[in-house]
């Protein structure tokens, strides 16, 4: 029988409409949208389905909300496919909270008020800071290690051979990008966050998380959930949450976490939530991987169809 792990976005896959489709028709989709907001005190929907654009991209929102299409995502997956089984999940960054809910080591209501929280408290540091972050494209890790020590940066994402992400002061950022492209880069590009997330700089977010961690109930997880900050399975409660407040400042191993699991013997992986970055990673981690998407109807109806479902 394939294996299957399910992977969950992170930020910068918010996209105003996102999750709209599937609310409007979809009833399980639409009573999740419900509960959410009930859950918040807020309508955190209207903001997904209808922006505008600047307050869906606050961190506050960005986070709570791609958390919450991720999860109708995977509640329609299933709906729809029922026999579907999954032995491992992991998500991205603020995905890895998802993989953590998917697995039943966290409530829905504490998963998404937890992300909530930490994107106010993520906010906060980027207010207080001056930093940013860029994707360096066509360098190997090794030579963009140096140049992030020669300008003072941290290495942020290891996403994929060729597709790293760089993080720290604004200036720095600057000048790690020359070095970046002296070195042989193909592209040194400045991304549109607010803040140098996984970064020293975010490191005054981390108390506040821990305090909120520390509120709500953990269980250990039913499947493999793998953590960003070692790219091998959560253990125990407490470690979840000591890895959860590191991981605002550390490294996201991605490639090593899907490289685990591919050496697990997992070869199907299905990217629940706004946009296919994560797909496009595994792609180019290995080629002979199964990827499927679940984002919207389009995606959920191919998804369906190829792993065969209920009418």
């Amino acid at each position: 029988m394939m294996k299957t792990a399910l992977l969950f976005a992170g930020q910068g896959a918010q996209e105003v409409g996102m999750g709209k489709d599937l609310a409007e028709n979809f009833p399980t989709a639409k009573s999740w949208f419900e509960r959410a907001n009930d859950a918040l005190g807020y309508d955190l929907a209207s903001i997904c389905f209808s922006g505008p654009e600047t307050e869906l991209t606050k961190t506050e929102n960005a986070q709570p909300g791609i958390f919450l299409v991720s999860w109708v995502a995977f509640q329609l997956l299933k709906q729809r496919v029922p026999s579907l089984s999954f032995q491992a999940t992991a998500g991205l960054s603020l995905g890895e909270f998802t993989a953590l809910t998917a697995a039943n080591a966290l409530s829905f209501e504490d998963g998404l008020k937890v992300v909530r929280q930490r994107g106010r408290f993520m906010q906060e540091a980027c207010e207080a800071t001056r930093g940013g972050m860029a994707a360096i494209i066509g360098l190997d890790e090794t030579p963009t290690r140096e140049l992030c020590a020669q300008a003072g940066v941290v290495l942020a994402n290891l996403n994929c051979l060729g597709q790293l992400v760089i993080s720290g002061e604004l200036e720095k950022i600057e000048r790690a990008c020359e070095l970046a492209r002296e070195k042989g880069a193909r592209r040194a590009l400045p991304l549109p966050v607010a803040g140098a997330y996984h970064s020293p700089l975010m490191a005054s977010a981390q108390p506040k998380l821990q305090a909120e961690l520390a509120r709500v109930a953990l269980r250990p997880p039913t499947v493999v959930v793998i953590s960003n900050v070692t790219a091998q399975p959560h253990s125990s409660e407490e470690a979840i949450r000591a890895r959860l407040v590191e991981q605002v400042t550390a490294s996201v191993r991605w490639e090593e976490s899907m490289r685990y699991l591919l050496a697990q013997g997992l070869t199907r992986f299905i990217e629940l939530g706004p946009g296919t970055a994560l797909s496009g990673f595994m792609k180019r981690i290995d080629k002979n991987a199964q990827v499927l998407n679940v984002a919207d109807i389009p995606s959920l109806t191919a998804m369906a169809s190829a792993l065969g479902s209920k009418s």
